[in-house]
């Protein structure tokens, strides 16, 4: 074999994985934006079919020929390929120690378990879900074990939404969390409410929808390469950097809802959209952890679209698109109100200083899940406990406890944690940011697309062609990693605010 012919080898199989995801994607979006509910057993079927053709291409014995014959003469092929190679002979020694049936029953399960989540937190009925999130748990406690059966299980799962970070790491990062953001939740707490009502009047659908198209017009999404779709779980599906799929989630009765889920999941698309060329339909492309794409899309959501500057921006257009419902109210009314603190249900929905309990809340559950201190009937019970604990709330059923979100039910255990690294990743690059950005002169004219270019040259452009940590370090300007930058952050803010 030739460098030339193992490159086009090498070319040739990231094409075809590439279009095995795309397909499989395709599926799931449809699947929780379109599809009829009782479609699952007809995919599943699809998928399975997929997932092993997937698995068989990955582990085809020329594939290992291969990608070590390229890793052998590393010196000979470019930097980019040699990264495609080692990210491909990772991939190939995971997948090889997994027998094909139990991979494809897997992909199955998920898809069955994701269906099932979204008819019971509709009816909330936790019990016809928990047998179907037993199997996801208990599969995802044997994949670790053939992956990596040194590793604590739990522990596998973290990392391989944010490298580096175990339980060990995490259980210090949230204490030092916990030890700024709770008193200062109880300071807030004591002082008088910010009044929101005028949030949760009538907000016509059809007319919210207009606001979605407004904001992402803001943000400087291309909406020919850009959709956005409704579902019961807003998500972002980046199937290529040409074609990125957003969804929301409207509530008549809260516009603050659906118009933060939209600049959330915006700042997921732009990474996406902002991936560099050469990275496409190759393992490369596509953010490189949840850590980092979180730290996107709470960038923006917080950081940029509860600022005082994007409401001034911004509220004239929203007062257009609802003058009676805000009839009366002014931008600093709209701006104390989108960022009232107080203890929430929906995680979704809380406000950025008390939203890293509710992470806190998943995390300290999935611990015990893993541990087997906790069985899966009695999760929700524990859950409303630590609700009450955390966040003194009482939790009035599953639909807005348990059930809450997606992904235990999709097998996205260990990606919770990703939320609040992120929050605190994106407050140190705001920081590291305004040494060269006017970043508040910007945002209250609108003008966000020097902001969006700085994080493109520093985090976008590269995709998973960098480590995490080397993404972070270039946006950090070499900068450790300080999770103080987001605790000042919130005590400034909420200092400010409500006047302590």
């Amino acid at each position: 074999m030739t460098i030339s012919e193992a490159l086009q080898k090498l070319e040739t199989l990231q094409k075809q994985l590439y279009a095995y995801g795309h397909a499989m994607s395709i599926l799931y979006i449809d699947a929780v934006t379109a599809a009829p509910p009782d479609t699952a057993a007809g995919r599943g079927e699809t998928l399975g079919v997929l997932s092993a053709a997937s698995y068989q291409l990955k582990t085809d014995p020329s594939v290992p020929e291969m990608l070590f014959f390229l890793r052998d003469h590393r010196s000979e092929i470019s930097d980019l390929a040699g990264r495609q190679v080692d990210k491909l002979i990772e991939e190939y020694e995971k997948m090889s120690k997994v027998p094909m049936d139990e991979y494809v029953a897997i992909q199955q399960l998920l898809n069955t378990s994701e269906n099932v989540w979204h008819k019971a937190k509709a009816e909330n009925d936790f019990a016809s879900f928990a047998p179907y999130l037993e199997k996801v748990i208990a599969s995802r406690i044997r994949l670790a074990g053939y992956y990596a059966p040194e590793k604590d299980p739990y522990d596998y799962w973290l990392e391989e939404h944010e490298k580096g970070f175990t339980t060990e790491k995490l259980d210090v990062f949230f204490s030092q969390l916990r030890e700024k953001i709770v008193p200062l939740i109880r300071a807030v707490g004591q002082c008088p409410p910010i009044d929101d009502s005028f949030l949760f009047h009538c907000y016509p659908v059809e007319a919210q929808r207009q606001l979605s198209d407004a904001l992402m017009k803001i943000l400087c999404i291309d909406r020919g390469h850009c959709s956005i779709a409704e579902t019961e779980h807003p998500f972002t599906c980046e199937l290529n950097k040409y074609d990125v799929r957003i969804t929301t989630h409207y509530y008549e009765d809260n516009v603050a809802s659906s118009m933060y889920s939209v600049i959330h999941e915006g700042g997921h698309a732009l990474y996406e959209l902002g991936g560099g060329d050469a990275l496409q339909y190759t393992c490369l492309a596509g953010g490189t952890s949840m850590g980092i794409h979180e730290s996107q899309s709470r960038f923006f959501e917080n950081m940029i679209g509860r600022s005082r500057g994007f409401i001034d921006f911004v509220f004239p257009l929203v007062q257009e698109l609802f003058p009676q419902q805000l009839a009366g109210v002014e931008a600093e009314d709209f701006y104390r109100a989108v960022n009232k603190a107080q203890p929430s249900l929906i995680r979704i929905e809380a406000d950025e200083l008390t939203y890293c309990l509710h992470i806190m809340v998943r995390y300290e559950l999935e611990k015990r899940l893993f541990r087997g201190e906790l069985a899966v009937k009695e999760l929700p019970a524990a859950w409303n406990a630590l609700m009450q604990e955390y966040l003194g709330l009482e939790v009035p059923d599953d639909t807005h406890g348990v059930l809450q979100d997606s992904h235990w039910g999709g097998g996205m255990m260990g990606y919770f944690p990703s939320y609040a690294l992120g929050s605190a990743y994106a407050a140190q690059m705001l920081a590291v940011m305004r040494r060269s950005l006017d970043v508040d002169a910007l945002t209250a004219r609108g003008e966000l697309a020097p902001i969006i270019g700085w994080l493109r040259e520093r985090i976008h452009r590269y995709g998973s062609a960098r480590k995490a940590d080397e993404v972070l370090s270039l946006a950090l300007e070499g900068e450790p990693f300080d999770p103080t930058y987001y605790t000042d952050y919130l005590v400034d803010k909420y200092s400010a605010l409500y006047g302590l």
